[in-house]
């Protein structure tokens, strides 16, 4: 997939080997190929239609038109200065996340392999085919033209360079011992030669002849405007290695020569000019940055007879950031990557620090010279490329140093545990060695003898593969992308989560997943040194009474920072009830830095979270990936295997109890070492705490280098001393652990934090993401025991007003609900694993300076500066007094920092704001609208903005002259909030006034009343009988909300929903809580929200933390793909959540096509949502916009898409500091709901709304006070508000004033904790679009091009079919590019009548390979059949109709045993029926609602979140089936009796088919299947009824269980009264 470093340190994945000069690189009997591809993004692709007839279509249609469009002149950014990072010092240096953001990808990939190794061009042709077939899944620059990358890599092409060889004059080359290097060089004439000049004296030098250069012959004029730009000179050169005979000598001896050039080019002005794509004895890489279709034609090498290879590897980009790169492009040096690591951050840290420890005796002393081995300035897959090249060069297999590197899922594997052990033991040797890099990826890899392709731990991205009668294997991320004869295809599969397929050219054996992994794992005895040496920590017990008494307690909680609010809302909560407190509304007090009230540390930090470049995980119903383990203790050289390295204790997780820490520090391997974190203030506040660090750090350092295995940095003391404040905990882990990787000791020791300072999960992650192995919180369980035992938890516990819990089960609690928050917070950023997480700093830091950020969080993003030292021990110190002074009141003081208190922290929406508002709109007052802004103009400084003003270079002009209110209030759009966690009444009463304003109302998730959608004309005195609960209403208003929202849970997403939209919106995050699921309480699901949304009353919606179509960006741009499809009028926007790195995500969103993209600051409210997730996840959107809005105009995209921007707005003010910072529409969401009545009581997430805004409760919504007419006052006042100002500053309209920072400087405003904040970075300003804002905002729907739905509706029997309702049948051929085939038909149809009202019948067979998302949204009367195979989400929101998969006839595979369609079918189905004869791959039917299926097998996560409808599964399934399913049925055949344990047992109940009606079902649904599809699996399961029928098991949520489908007794309920009824 996609990120590479241009940087001329040697270190980005090396392909050293995938072509091998021998006839091998995948290999098995006759003549095979093996043919691997994953793929991943999307752009606008370039091909005209080819010409359409009923029967057939050609498939060359890649005609290229390359209009230029748009082209803007950029400065481009990445000059020398910033590549060549002159690394000649090798000390360790941190990894920098802005480095890491700025570039990230997403891909397609694959490889073909001739089995009998036999080298053809044929191969070749065939790559650049697939290539071609896959230009959807990759990005195009801003003309349009400029691809982010391509390209192949093969084994070297003797017979050409020979050729070429002859010409010159050169003999032949000795194949056995000459390399060609593939290099990128500087275009100047005179650089150039001083870059071949260093390379030819370091190839001397170590003793190679070189024995010619070639320039590679290319046809520039091809290359798009952009990539030109930035095009090297490419040249290829060839030496002689004479001392060295076997391969692996040559390789490793030609990896120290590409190591030592790039050192030496490091410090040379050209040194980010000079790249080698390959340098090998065996493979070659051609790459650029090109389309795809144009890889072929730039390399007129690719066209030539003579370049024939035995296999070969592609792989097409998509990168999301700003300008993308040639050296980017892929395939690596070793491998071709689709993903993202999400761990970068902490990989590139850990292997630096591995740098001193690694050692091996096949490089003869020479370590150094190969150093370093990572690089930040390159992308995540050079990085996974460098290091798996090391592990390779120093010995290792490629497929074992895949394994260690991404390793699977293996705990809990039914399979693995019981069939492999060994493979357990091998996975469990390196865990504590080396992290893994974790994250979605697809990986191909070669070293030359092998070629394989494994697939992350989650199976994230798509990997299919087939094999032919001729023995020409493919494995491919799409089906389709080369004409294929079916008849000869013997095997058709897909890679599963954590499967590996590995092809040996030497043999031609193929070795699938197991035997790959038997193979490496037998290699040593690993099981019998992890008996010997690994080290489990047993639990102890937790204390049975409290160690301080009551005073003593108070004291230390005063002294560390706690408040009342975090021992009675936080701590207590979970001793209770074993979770994490919930609340609702959203972040409203001022960030930590521009507070007035002492913060702790952590309150600087937000957690990152995934964003469109990888999905979120799901902790609730995936948790199976993920693991809390961590191992403990010094970590050895991995480049050696044997017993000792694997000496650690390993710990089930980081939460360690007295006891427990206690056995560790009596632990003699590990010599645990005690360093105090108390810094002495005798001598003044000034320089004491930064010189205490400096000496922590030397003790560390001493400590490390004595032996020690374990550094306990503890804050315990007997007695507390006024002049020794303890050091906040996280500033010490941080220094210590970033002073031990600065000197190579990191790996030789680990860091445990006990400390009273962390008691919430967000607090533990920090500890742990800057490098805590583990944390004993002594005070937060001394807090719990104290709890439990005092005299009111008593007697609330005797009087049953509580849960009774021990004193033990309440520190259980405590543990169990940090340990759940912490699977949590690292599963919004996509990691599985702790051991990931730890040291990967994957925080963003908002109000600390840089002197800070240097010594303890080196690397982290900190935008804004902010503390000192100085500054940072005042505020520590301001807490530490309380504990000593006389007049601290007897109790913990309340901050206010969760709930509104007077003479609390001042929360931005409270009491007198509301009221404020409510008598300015309600009595349409404008001097009561003044008093609301001078409310606002006297508020403490509550957000970044505050601390702006404007200024300006023109005089006023009177108001008069300034664009009218009702133009302004266009721009307006209230909040995504649904119908479920706010009343029928707001929704509607809030929709009525956007529409009567022009402005757009959001629907929230969950779908629409179809009643809202028809103007009222039946309005008597403000009354309607069409919205009977509604007053003020008058004729012609409408009630439909114009932005209509797709969520994850895809609730009441149905065909008519999305085609009556003007706008749809993708909710990927939401501000209140980004990386999470939405979750509507169950008594919150009334009969109407659950008749919208396809779901059972009273039964808790949750909608999953991912879109599980959208793993990458290549699903997002096919999401939007399929939402043009459906609905080609309406826009499509994007919701994202502002964090550092948005810009590059937006880039990548708008070359996804999207036509809006919104951005939400972290404080936008929510229904329901856990406090830490409220207050620690998510950015300010000042700098979320500034991002996007910069990003976009460097890349020239900025015309494309609208800015919208949302969180905390409430007046004038707020619009036009947006509008300067670049926004073109503005979002009110809580102030919206204020205006129409919430008075703030802040308890949505309890259904007690006291005025009936947030409840479901009809007496309460009885009590709605709002009318539409109110909210229309608030907008026009805000409008008229805008239009005062425009007047005050001298301009017409918004549009001169959007996108000019120049306009605001910063406000003369002293904050209370510092003078250091620093905001040039929103103030910065890199030009304007080249259009006005109102041209951005009126330009056409991006369109989705020709697509084949256009030209069946053109079809005059097809159209006259809908419109009369007529019946018809269709013969049609498809191909893969053919993406969303029969939604735009579908959306036609459910325009037109509806879901359910069409009465005619479209038949319509399509032949061949279908593209992603193959009939989505299928209606009622739509009768599709496709005869061939699909790829990725089939039947996607599917509403009725029926869909038949079918292989062609006569195949030469069994149709049973094959993947017929791809990953996430079915995905919110809500209707019809669907037969494939074949397997389907994970998450099959996730979410589906209403629809019936038959198939023959799936993968893992089979029926996930469903809510209804029936699935029969003829076959095997993957593990972790029905999670989360809470609605509908499924039977599963089991003929190995293997199910049981693959079942999720936490909802459903499994039973055998017994009620009479629930076998009629099963066999109807059979006999269907095998009268549709024809299904030999199917016909003999009914031949043999009575001997299938007990190998089925059906299972039953709760809400089934009383049906007659599922329980046997329902038949005896009914009884037969005499007189012939039923009673």
């Amino acid at each position: 997939m996609a990120l590479q470093s241009v940087s001329p340190i040697p270190h980005l994945l090396h392909s050293s080997s995938s072509s091998s000069p021998k006839p091998s690189i995948l290999a098995s009997s006759n003549n095979g190929r093996y043919f691997i591809d994953f793929v991943g993004l999307h752009c606008k692709s370039k091909r005209t239609r080819r010409k359409f007839t009923a029967t057939s279509r050609t498939f060359s249609h890649f005609v290229s038109s390359s209009k230029v469009k748009a082209v803007l002149d950029l400065a481009r950014n990445n000059s020398a200065s910033e590549e060549s990072d002159s690394r000649t010092d090798l000390r360790p240096k941190v990894a920098s996340l802005d480095d890491i953001l700025s570039e990230r990808g997403a891909c397609g990939v694959g490889f073909i392999a001739n089995l009998e190794n036999k080298e053809s061009h044929g191969i070749i042709k065939d790559a650049l085919t697939a290539l071609g077939c896959m230009e959807h899944r990759g990005g195009c620059g801003a003309d349009n033209d400029s691809g982010d990358g391509s390209g192949v890599m093969t084994s070297i092409p003797w017979d050409l360079f020979n050729s070429w060889a002859n010409e010159q004059g050169i003999a032949p080359f000795d194949k056995l011992h000459t390399a060609v290097g593939m290099i990128f060089l500087p275009q100047d004439d005179d650089l150039l030669k001083e870059a071949k000049r260093v390379i030819v004296n370091t190839f001397r030098q170590e003793g190679l002849e070189v024995l010619g250069w070639r320039p590679v012959p290319v046809n520039a004029s091809i290359v798009g405007y952009y990539a030109r730009e930035t095009m090297p000179n490419i040249q290829q050169v060839f030496v002689k290695a004479v001392k060295e005979e076997t391969v692996e000598d040559i390789e490793r001896e030609l990896y120290i020569c590409r190591k030592l050039i790039e050192r030496a080019a490091s410090s040379e002005t050209w040194g980010s000019e000079l790249y080698f794509c390959s340098l090998s004895n065996q493979t070659i890489v051609y790459k650029g940055m090109l389309r795809s279709e144009a890889l072929g034609l730039f390399y007129s090498d690719l066209q030539s007879d003579l370049y024939k290879s035995p296999f070969a590897i592609y792989h097409r980009r998509y990168s999301t950031n700003t300008s993308p790169r040639w050296p980017l492009a892929q395939p690596m040096r070793f491998l071709g990557h689709n993903g993202e690591i999400n761990t970068i951050q902490g990989n590139l840290n850990w292997m630096q620090s591995r740098e001193s420890s690694l050692k091996s005796s096949v490089w003869r002393g020479r370590e150094n010279e190969i150093r370093p081995f990572g690089n930040p300035k390159a992308s995540d897959s050079a990085n996974l490329d460098s290091a798996a090249e090391l592990l390779i060069r120093s010995g290792r297999t490629a497929e074992e140093a895949l394994m260690i590197l991404v390793p699977e899922a293996y705990k809990n594997h039914p399979t693995l545990m019981i069939k492999y052990p060994e493979v357990a033991d091998f996975y469990d040797y390196y865990k504590g060695q080396m992290e893994a890099w974790d994250g979605p990826a697809l990986l191909l890899f070669s070293d030359g003898k092998t070629v394989g392709a494994c697939l992350d731990r989650n199976g994230l991205r798509p990997a299919r593969y087939w094999r032919t009668s001729d023995n020409v294997v493919y494995v491919a991320s799409e089906v389709g992308v080369l004409p294929m004869d079916e008849s000869k295809v013997t095997m058709k599969g897909r890679l599963g989560p954590g499967m590996m397929i590995a092809v040996d050219l030497t043999s031609g054996q193929v070795y699938e997943n197991t035997e790959v992994k038997k193979r490496v794992a037998l290699s040593n005895p690993f099981g019998k040194w992890i008996k010997e040496n690994l080290r489990s920590l047993k639990p102890v017990n937790f204390l049975s009474g409290t160690v301080m008494d009551n005073d003593a307690i108070l004291r230390h909680q005063q002294a560390f920072g706690y408040s009342s609010e975090d021992v009675q809302l936080v701590i207590e909560t979970m001793a209770s009830q074993g979770k994490e407190p919930t609340f609702c509304m959203g972040d409203d007090i001022p960030l930590a830095i521009l507070s007035q009230k002492p913060h702790m540390l952590y309150d600087y930090f937000k957690q990152r979270f995934a964003q469109v470049t990888n999905p979120a995980i799901d902790p609730l119903r995936e948790g199976l990936v993920m693991s809390l383990e961590i191992n403990i203790g010094k970590r050895r050289n991995i480049l050696e295997v044997g017993p000792e390295n694997a000496s650690q204790v390993i710990l089930s997780s980081p939460v360690l109890n007295e006891g427990e820490l206690e056995s560790l520090l009596n632990d003699p391997s590990l010599k645990p070492q005690v360093l105090p974190t108390f810094f002495d203030i005798r001598k003044g506040v000034d320089g004491s705490l930064e010189k205490t660090l400096n000496k922590l750090c030397e003790a560390a350092d001493e400590a490390v280098r004595n032996g020690s295995q374990l550094l306990v940095l503890s804050d315990r003391s007997d007695v507390l001393e006024p002049t020794r404040p303890a050091v906040p905990i996280l500033l010490a882990v941080g220094a210590v652990h970033q002073h031990l990787i600065q000197n190579g000791l990191r790996m030789s020791a680990s860091i445990v934090a006990d400390t009273a300072q962390c008691f919430s999960t967000h607090q533990f992650a920090c500890l742990v993401g800057f490098g805590a192995s583990a944390i004993c919180p002594y005070l937060a369980l001394e807090t719990c025991r104290q709890w439990r035992l005092s005299n009111k938890t008593v007697n609330l516990m005797r009087n049953g007003k509580m849960p009774t819990v021990t004193i033990e089960q309440a520190q259980k609690n405590f543990c169990k609900a940090v340990k759940s928050g912490l699977l949590k917070i690292l599963s919004k950023m996509g990691i599985s694993l702790l051991s990931s997480y730890c040291g990967a700093q994957i925080f963003e830091i908002y109000g600390l300076g840089k002197e800070i950020v240097d010594l303890s969080f080196c690397g982290s993003v900190s935008k804004i500066g902010g503390l000192t030292f100085d500054e940072l021990a005042r505020e520590t110190l301001s807490f530490w007094v309380k504990a000593f002074s006389e007049d601290t009141a007897k109790r913990l003081e309340n901050f206010g920092f969760i709930q509104f208190r007077p003479g609390g922290e001042y929360h931005g929406n409270n009491p007198e704001m509301s009221k404020l508002l409510h008598k300015a709109v309600r009595q349409k007052s404008e001097s009561a609208f003044s008093v609301y802004q001078q409310h606002l103009a006297n508020r403490p400084v509550n957000v970044l903005r505050d601390l702006l003003e404007f200024k300006s270079d023109r005089a006023p002009i009177p108001v008069g002259k300034v664009e009218p209110a009702v133009a302004i209030v266009l721009r307006f759009c209230t909040g995504g909030m649904s119908l479920g966690a706010i009343s029928r009444e707001t929704h509607e009463a809030i929709a009525i006034a956007m529409n009567r304003l022009g402005g757009k109302s959001n629907s929230g998730e969950g779908g629409e009343d179809p009643i809202r959608w028809r103007p009222l004309t039946d309005v008597v005195d403000g009354y309607s009988p069409t919205l009977p609960h509604l007053k003020g209403l008058q004729n012609g208003d409408t009630a439909t909300s114009a932005i209509k929202q797709v969520a994850s849970g895809r609730f009441g997403v149905t065909p008519m929903f999305l085609a009556n939209a003007d706008q749809l919106e993708i909710k990927i995050a939401q501000g209140a809580k980004p990386g999470e699921g939405g979750q509507l309480p169950g008594k919150k699901v009334s009969a109407y929200i659950a008749r919208l949304r396809n779901s059972k009353p009273g039964v808790p919606l949750i909608s999953p933390p991912p879109h599980h179509d959208i793993y990458s960006i290549e699903d997002l741009a096919q999401l939007i793909f399929d939402l043009h499809q459906v609905n080609p009028k309406a826009k499509v926007s994007v919701k994202l959540v502002a964090e550092a790195g948005i810009g590059t995500v937006a880039s990548g969103v708008a070359k996804g096509n999207a036509d809006v993209i919104q951005i939400s600051g972290h404080d936008g409210g929510t229904g329901a949502s856990p406090i830490s997730s409220i207050k620690h996840a998510g950015g300010p959107w000042e700098l979320g916009l500034t991002e996007t809005h910069q990003t976009l105009i460097e890349n020239g995209l900025r015309e494309r898409v609208i800015l919208r921007v949302d969180g905390g707005f409430k007046s004038g003010v707020d619009v036009l500091t947006a509008a300067a910072m670049g926004a073109d529409e503005y979002g009110f969401g809580s102030v919206a709901m204020i205006a129409t009545g919430c008075v703030m009581a802040r308890i949505c997430h309890t259904n007690n709304c006291p005025v009936g805004v947030a409840s479901q409760r009809e007496e309460l919504r009885a009590r709605f006070p709002g009318v539409p007419g109110d909210l229309v006052n608030f907008f026009l006042y805000v409008a008229e508000e805008v239009r005062g100002m425009l007047a005050q500053l001298g301009y017409e309209k918004l549009d001169d004033i959007i996108g000019r920072t120049d306009l605001l400087r910063p406000r003369d405003i002293s904050l209370m904790k510092t003078q250091h904040l620093d905001l040039s970075y929103i103030l910065s300003n890199v030009g304007l679009p080249k259009w006005s804002s109102t041209e951005i905002r009126n330009q056409d729907v991006h369109t989705n091009g020709p697509v084949l739905d256009d030209i069946l509706l053109a079809d005059p029997e097809i159209s006259d079919a809908i419109d009369n309702e007529k019946v018809i049948h269709k013969n049609v051929k498809i191909y893969n590019v053919d993406r969303a085939a029969c939604g735009r038909i579908a959306g036609a149809i459910a325009k037109k009548y509806g879901d359910t009202g069409f009465a005619g019948q479209l038949n319509i067979t399509f032949v061949g390979s279908a593209g992603q998302s193959f009939a989505c949204f299928l209606t009622p009367g739509m009768n599709i059949r496709l005869i061939g195979e699909s790829n990725d989400y089939v039947g996607k929101g599917i509403a009725g109709g029926e869909l038949v998969v079918v292989p062609v006839d006569n195949t030469g595979f069994c149709p049973e045993d094959a993947t017929i369609v791809g990953n996430t079918c079915l995905y919110g189905a809500t209707g019809g029926q669907v037969f494939v004869r074949g397997k389907a791959g994970e998450r099959f039917a996730v979410r589906n609602s209403l629809a019936e299926a038959v198939v023959e097998g799936t993968g893992d996560h089979c029926c996930e979140y469903m809510t209804g409808g029936c699935v029969v599964i003829l076959g095997k399934v993957g593990r972790n089936v029905a999670a989360g399913m809470t609605g509908g049925l499924a039977y599963i055949l089991d003929e190995d009796n293997t199910l049981l344990p693959k079942v999720n047992k936490e909802i459903v109940k499994i039973q055998r088919v017994t009620a009479t009606v629930g076998q009629m079902q099963l066999k109807n649904l059979i006999e269907a299947h095998v009268e549709k599809t024809g299904s030999s699996k199917g016909s003999a399961i009914l031949k043999e009824w009575d001997t299938y029928l007990p190998l089925f098991w059906q299972l039953v949520p709760p809400s089934e269980e009383d049906t007659p489908e599922a329980c046997a007794d329902y038949e005896k309920t009914v009884i037969y009264t005499g007189d012939g009824l039923l009673s």
